[in-house]
């Protein structure tokens, strides 16, 4: 019996384009001056100090780390402080109206459908869990943050470690079995499933024109929208 939806965000609810063509450029832009205006708040300055110390240079000028925050956005890189100081910039965007997020036609009615059903909702992005409110909070379907009751992100482990799923069954407090993993990486998907997680591949044709059926979905069941998964 399946009674939590944990889904991933990239590639999943929402289109990998958005991510990459919409959210890393505005952040990429936004970070000088951000940093320039709030760098020396606590909630700021942690995440700066700790990109400082990773690049031995602990008393280097916050402009070294906006060009090495910077370098990471364009290698994709899914750094801990990288994301929560994405999340910070994204905060001020969606507040001011810069853009909403964007998701699948069919993700915030299946979201609907699971929640109506008592089914539990969450989330494991590499986004910071503060990134993930502030989507779902914005998204062009509207406030889905009711819907929405845990949210995980690489603070509990990677995304390709069966152990962070494992965790969060225990945050969670159901056992593995009664989770079900959606995601659109095969990797995560073999994490989540030797964790003992049932899992669903989403392969999203505007992301993967090239069908992955097969030894590509490596026995996981594949579908293309949520319309295709029974919770």
């Amino acid at each position: 019996m399946i009674t939590t939806v944990l889904t991933d965000i990239e590639g999943t609810t929402s289109s990998i384009s958005f991510v990459k063509d919409v959210l890393y450029p505005y952040a990429r832009a936004a970070l000088p001056g951000f940093v320039r205006a709030h760098g020396q708040q606590p909630e700021v300055r942690r995440w700066l100090d700790q990109v400082a110390i990773e690049i031995s240079a602990s008393a280097c000028q916050d402009a070294v780390i906006v060009e090495t925050l910077q370098g990471w956005i364009d290698q994709d890189r899914k750094h801990t402080a990288l994301k929560a100081l994405q999340g910070l910039v994204w905060e001020a965007g969606y507040r001011d109206g810069d853009f909403t997020a964007s998701l699948y036609p069919d993700v915030a009615p299946a979201l609907r459908a699971w929640h109506a059903a008592g089914h539990r909702l969450a989330v494991y992005s590499s986004g910071s869990v503060p990134a993930q409110q502030l989507l779902f909070s914005h998204t062009d379907a509207g406030d889905l943050t009711p819907l929405i009751s845990a949210y995980f992100d690489t603070e509990i482990g990677g995304k390709r470690e069966a152990d962070s799923y494992r965790s969060i069954a225990g945050q969670l407090a159901v056992a593995p079995g009664e989770i079900v993993f959606l995601s659109d990486v095969v990797e995560e998907l073999d994490s989540a499933r030797a964790a003992g997680l049932r899992t669903v591949l989403l392969d999203r044709r505007e992301d993967y024109p090239q069908p992955r059926s097969g030894e590509a979905a490596n026995g996981h069941r594949r579908v293309t929208s949520f319309t295709e998964i029974q919770a």
